[in-house]
């Protein structure tokens, strides 16, 4: 099993850069190795703009898939009243 033809080392994609370039763009995504291990891919801008978008919501998405508070009753507690404070004592004269 051989080397694919999409699959470059890294010596020889930085010797032939332009070439390794117009791979890209004509061919398709272009992997590059190093030491035998995939490091890195080459994309076209237009794929690498539509990746990101594929995986990023809008913020109108997220707020549309966020919980729905429709039906929500929560339940509130009575409020406690405190005694009235006597301003007329010793302690405020």
């Amino acid at each position: 099993m051989g080397i694919p033809t999409n699959c470059w080392q890294l010596q020889e994609a930085k010797a032939r850069f332009s070439e390794f370039l117009d791979a890209a763009l004509t061919k398709g995504p272009q992997t590059v190795t190093r030491r035998g291990v995939e490091a890195a891919v080459l994309v076209p801008i237009d794929d690498w703009r539509r990746m990101q978008q594929a995986g990023r919501p809008s913020i109108k998405e997220l707020l549309l898939s966020g919980p729905r508070f429709e039906n929500l009753d929560p339940h509130r507690r009575r409020w406690k009243r405190r005694k009235p404070i006597d301003f007329s004592g010793p302690d405020f004269k």
